[in-house]
């Protein structure tokens, strides 16, 4: 499969940043999960100033893409591991009685000819109701994901997202941005050269890619080659 590429920088997504919470009220849990290629993983946190504080968490190996390579379908086994670790997600979401999540699936489920049965099946069997994401989009999550990371001297980034389905990668302009903002602009990133009214200096995507290339599938490619090592 052939890379795919927006059509110049501005056909990134623009994110919205959050309003400012209100500290009156006590801060509500959060959690987020991804269901890549090769693992399901999940966060539930709670907001604490401008960090957060992990409640809970899961990762399991679950290999969801495992033989997709060669079929272009998810295998039932595939399915079947899948499906019990979502039902762990679930339990513990109705345990903390989490209301703010968001779930989304990547690679696999772009790609394979079974993802909305497997997507109807995972909703029926669990409750669970996932959101097949874009590239474009994991693209700028692993970006925001990146923003404490961001020393103030930074002036141009380059975020390279290795799943298990797909790589990513974002060249990030920040030295429009003054240096004590750089980290907080990666979270209102601008569309290509246009800036929001009145923001200020925006960080700004030079260019990205994605390319259907991962752990997994680089897995199942060369499967039939021995370690040389």
């Amino acid at each position: 499969m052939a890379p795919r590429r927006s059509n110049g920088a501005g056909a990134f997504p623009k994110s919205v940043e959050s309003p400012a919470p209100d500290h009156n009220r006590p801060a509500e849990l959060y959690a987020a999960l991804d269901l890549g290629t090769n693992s399901c993983r999940m966060l539930i946190a709670r907001p604490t100033g401008s960090q957060f504080t992990v409640v809970d968490s899961f990762s399991k190996t679950v290999q969801l893409g495992h033989g997709l390579e060669n079929s272009g379908r998810i295998s039932r086994a595939s399915i079947f591991r899948t499906i019990q670790a979502l039902k762990i997600c679930k339990r513990k979401l109705q345990r903390h009685q989490v209301r703010n999540m968001r779930l989304v699936a990547t690679e696999a489920c772009r790609r394979a000819m079974n993802s909305r049965d497997f997507m109807g099946q995972v909703t029926r069997e669990t409750g669970l109701r996932l959101e097949i994401i874009k590239p474009e989009e994991e693209a700028r999550l692993a970006v925001i994901s990146c923003a404490p990371l961001v020393e103030p001297e930074t002036e141009q980034l380059l975020v390279v997202d290795i799943g298990g389905g797909s790589t990513e990668l974002v060249w990030i302009d920040l030295s429009d941005v003054p240096a004590e903002e750089r980290a907080r602009s990666i979270m209102r990133l601008s569309l290509g050269q246009h800036s929001h009214v009145g923001a200020g200096p925006q960080a700004r995507v030079v260019d990205w890619i994605s390319v259907p290339l991962g752990v997994a599938t680089l897995r199942d490619q060369f499967a039939d080659v021995e370690d040389d090592a």
